[in-house]
């Protein structure tokens, strides 16, 4: 596996060092190496939390407009864990390779997630190269849509009843209704949503993708329950590369596979670069990652954490 590994981390290093800009396209198996929480479907989700199970409620149910209408405390609950766990998570190594890679390159790159856990800015890229098509759990807006604001999610620290996965402070409030405030997220049903901020980010992307003429797309763990990111590759008729641990049987023509988890596949590819001179070998010394502490792998046993579509 490792022969195929860098193998095909070549040829994803030669599409990069002849691409004008690079577009870093990802789902929530990016943020696996810095110990997020990855769920495939409900039982890999129950799995994790199994309380959920009990309660007989899905993902898709919690992650809900309809859950901030009937139980804010609950929806509260299970977004405030997600809110205080994305917080205390340090970007892994793969960041900041990509970030390199984007440096040497032309026209640099964009980075385009379904993930709202704002790992990115974090990191350090510019806000302005980020298309956060989900929404950013570090944002707010009316769960009532009383006026389309959004405004940030900083003030806020939730106080979360581990156990039951609630609320226990008082929740955001919207500042133009006094009326509960919600994450400006894209939920499962959710026709509330206002998406102005990333409407923004994606004219600011067509602007950039229209100015540089060759762009190669890596596109990093972004799963088939979720295929925004997928959906995004795929019809961009551009050439991509799919980090998945996952067996592939239908690649797209333009595409190469490597079926690696997130860092593995990144340090691959930066690993081939150096090896072929397009970036310095002192540029960034490759370490092996270290296991995440306890605290980032997730707590609360109600409230999962997908960090994909919502």
């Amino acid at each position: 596996m490792r022969t195929d590994l860098n193998t095909v981390a070549r040829q994803a290093a030669h599409w990069i060092a002849e691409a004008d800009g690079l577009v870093i396209a990802t789902g929530a198996g990016m943020g696996v190496d810095s110990g997020q929480p990855d769920f495939r479907g409900n039982e890999g989700f129950w799995k994790a939390y199994p309380a959920l199970r009990q309660a007989g409620m899905s993902f898709k149910s919690v992650a809900s407009p309809e859950t901030f209408q009937r139980n804010p405390a609950l929806a509260w609950g299970f977004y405030g864990h997600r809110l205080a766990l994305y917080r205390r998570t340090v970007p892994h190594l793969g960041f900041q390779l990509l970030q390199d890679i984007g440096a040497n390159l032309p026209a640099g790159a964009f980075v385009f997630t379904s993930n709202v856990d704002g790992q990115f800015q974090k990191a350090g890229y510019p806000s302005d190269r980020i298309v956060e098509v989900h929404g950013s759990i570090h944002r707010l807006q009316c769960q009532d849509w009383c006026v389309p604001d959004i405004w940030s999610a900083g003030a806020f620290t939730p106080d979360i009843d581990a156990g039951r996965c609630l609320l226990i402070n008082e929740p955001p409030r919207c500042p133009h209704c006094a009326g509960i405030a919600r994450p400006n997220i894209l939920m499962f049903g959710d026709w509330r949503w206002i998406d102005q901020r990333t409407r923004q980010q994606q004219f600011a992307y067509n602007r950039w993708q229209h100015a540089t003429p060759n762009i190669v797309m890596l596109e990093i763990g972004a799963g088939t329950d979720v295929t925004t990111v997928r959906q995004f590759t795929a019809s961009s008729g551009r050439r991509f590369v799919r980090i998945n641990p996952q067996h592939e049987p239908l690649l797209p023509r333009q595409a190469l596979h490597m079926r690696s988890g997130a860092l593995a596949g990144i340090q691959a590819i930066y690993a081939a670069l150096v090896e072929r001179g397009f970036i310095a070998a002192e540029a960034i010394e490759i370490v092996a990652p270290e296991a995440p502490p306890d605290d980032v792998r997730g707590a609360c046993m109600l409230t999962p954490d997908p960090c994909g579509k919502v």
